[in-house]
């Protein structure tokens, strides 16, 4: 671990604890569901976790050797600068034909001096390229865990565990209570809150427009999967608190949305 991830600052996120909550999360979700997928998805977000880490220290270390290219095309650009005002000084004051002399060293010159400038930039960017393709596949992966954690809530109906309901033969196996089903889903929210910090990690120490719209993707997914699951622990709530007799069993309950998706 850095020497930055041991200080215990609060003024950005350290993947060691990220990992760690993602670790005791793990143990509670093991403790509570033993041998179920959603504790075999986190047991892999925990090494994901791991990973996210090492990839977040390779993203903040310096690429020294391409820092070194950069600094002998610096030199080269420079040398090739001093070689030309060497050639054309001698050759400033011959008249007509020095002049045409000067003109002619001062173009080579040129040319020489915009191929190694493009070289340079090339070899500037070059760092940012490999940085950015670092992260986002990093990032892809966090996605990719994100839809599998969806996927694990997406057969959880808290109708059916609300109400008995005859399964058909292709119904999945819905064996949760009430109480058991808010608990799976909200260990669903947990997973999701930290694979968006996970994300976030990748582009706290960085200006990379590209690495920061993936992340801000990938904050935007997780925040809608988990507003779908909270409408269903709402759901389940309101059944637990009795809100149902005061509604009418005949009518359906209906989660009151945000503002901005009613409009």
């Amino acid at each position: 671990m850095s020497p930055i991830d041991d200080q215990p600052t609060y003024t950005e996120l350290h993947p060691g604890s990220i990992g760690s909550t993602i670790t005791q999360l793990k143990r509670r979700i093991e403790a509570r569901f033993p041998g179920s997928g959603l504790s075999r998805v986190a047991d892999e977000l925990v090494r994901l976790a791991e990973t996210n880490q090492e990839v977040s220290r390779q993203l903040r270390r310096p690429l020294w050797w391409l820092r070194s290219l950069i600094g002998i095309a610096l030199t080269a650009v420079a040398a090739v600068v001093l070689w030309a005002i060497a050639q054309v000084a001698p050759v400033a004051g011959n008249g007509f034909g020095g002049f045409a002399d000067v003109v002619q060293g001062v173009e080579a010159a040129t040319n020489e001096v915009i191929l190694l400038s493009l070289i340079l930039l090339f070899l500037v960017s070059l760092e940012t390229r490999f940085k950015r393709r670092t992260a986002l596949r990093m990032l892809h992966r966090l996605r990719s865990i994100a839809h599998v954690v969806d996927m694990h809530q997406l057969t959880k109906d808290p109708d059916f565990a609300l109400r008995s309901i005859a399964p058909t033969v292709a119904s999945p196996e819905r064996t949760l209570t009430p109480s058991e089903l808010a608990r799976y889903l909200d260990y669903c929210s947990e997973l999701l809150a930290l694979i968006s910090k996970l994300a976030a990690v990748l582009a706290q120490h960085q200006q990379d427009s590209v690495v920061l719209s993936a992340v801000n993707d990938i904050e935007a997914l997780t925040s809608g999967l988990s507003r779908k699951i909270w409408q269903k622990i709402t759901i389940l709530d309101i059944a637990e608190t009795g809100a149902t007799d005061r509604i009418g069993k005949d009518r359906p309950i209906r989660v009151p949305l945000p503002a901005h998706e009613d409009q």
